[in-house]
């Protein structure tokens, strides 16, 4: 298990040395992280997809929360990444695509998700780009569904005009110190709509 760790951290590296701004953090996201990020999320749940599973830390929290990796989509841009994912979760969909494209993508049978949990680093990304991927995933999430997603900023990464615009709202749902860099989770979700 050492060598898989330590042979997940070199290829996070690698990967950060060749697309900074596309990866943003030197190391994986640690467990602490993966458990918060994960919670409320369960077999109950559905289909779950995951943007920028990176080395699968997130997945892991995720198959030990009991969703099976028949419900799992697993998007990741980085080539050697994904092959490794298809690797680790044979059962899971893995899809070496842009995040912002997943809405075209055909995924479990045509259920939509339950909730959507992103390591993309979006502080790093334009909003018009955090905007496409949002509105990619809103469209493969169900009604009441749910963004989970992580910053190593101080506020939501998602900037208030680009939620206002696309009609969502986001919660804080805790932060951790036990992460390297210390981190914080989001809830996205779409607004009630009141008349």
């Amino acid at each position: 298990m050492k060598s898989a760790c330590a042979a997940g951290h070199a290829g996070f590296f690698q990967a950060w040395l060749r697309h900074p701004l596309r990866v943003a953090a030197i190391a994986p996201s640690g467990q602490a992280l993966a458990r918060l990020i994960c919670a409320g999320i369960s077999a109950d749940t559905g289909p779950v997809i995951e943007l920028g599973p990176g080395t699968g830390v997130f997945t892991r929290a995720l198959i030990a929360r009991g969703v099976r990796q028949e419900d799992l989509a697993l998007v990741e841009f980085e080539g050697r990444f994904a092959a490794m994912l298809a690797l680790r979760y044979p059962a899971a969909r893995v899809l070496c695509l842009d995040a912002a494209r997943v809405h075209g993508a055909a995924l479990f049978d045509g259920r939509s998700a339950g909730a959507v949990v992103s390591g993309l680093p979006l502080l790093s990304m334009p909003p018009r780009k955090v905007a496409s991927i949002l509105i990619s995933a809103f469209r493969k999430l169900r009604a009441d569904g749910q963004f989970h997603q992580f910053t190593y900023g101080p506020g939501c990464p998602v900037p208030r005009r680009v939620l206002d615009r696309l009609g969502l709202e986001a919660t804080f749902a805790g932060g951790t110190l036990a992460n390297l860099p210390p981190a914080a989770v989001y809830r996205i979700r779409r607004r009630a709509h009141t008349v």
